[in-house]
């Protein structure tokens, strides 16, 4: 990662958005191993590559083999508490906080997600937050039937 791929692909490509991906257990992950210092640093550096580009960058929150993110959810409420500080007030931040789960019902999904969310909104009151839904985000009719009532969430 660095800025010039950033530039290449706003210039070359349009574009407009990078996704940066926080594993959590996948390639020495934030929560299996891999070093978080280091990590969120990355992260940072994303995100300040993407904001001098004027383009947007979503934190995501990659639940993947654990398919359920309540299985890393005190890791989670730290990583967004840390990040969400730290861009608060940006604008081009998106806080993906729990990218295709797959296997838990959309109850447990929820519960979990306004945690984190009450997590960001004590830092960034406005920022956008990506909530996936069931099914590897698929589910999006449970979430519309049952949705968190946050103000800036999308599905």
């Amino acid at each position: 990662m660095n800025k010039k791929a950033f530039k290449t692909l706003r210039d070359d490509w349009g574009v407009n958005a990078i996704r940066l991906a926080m594993y959590t257990e996948e390639y020495n992950g934030y929560c299996s191993g891999g070093s978080q210092a280091k990590l969120r640093k990355l992260v940072d550096k994303g995100v300040g590559y993407a904001t001098d580009l004027g383009m947007y960058a979503i934190l995501d929150w990659h639940v993947l083999n654990e398919r359920d993110p309540n299985v890393y959810k005190t890791q989670a409420l730290s990583f967004f508490k840390e990040m969400s500080a730290a861009v608060a007030g940006y604008g081009n931040v998106l806080y993906e906080i729990c990218n295709e789960p797959n296997g838990p019902a959309w109850s447990s999904i929820k519960s979990y997600a306004v945690d984190v969310i009450d997590v960001i909104r004590a830092n960034d009151p406005n920022g956008i937050i990506i909530v996936g839904t069931p099914t590897w985000s698929q589910d999006v009719d449970t979430a519309a039937a049952d949705p968190i009532s946050r103000t800036n969430i999308m599905y």
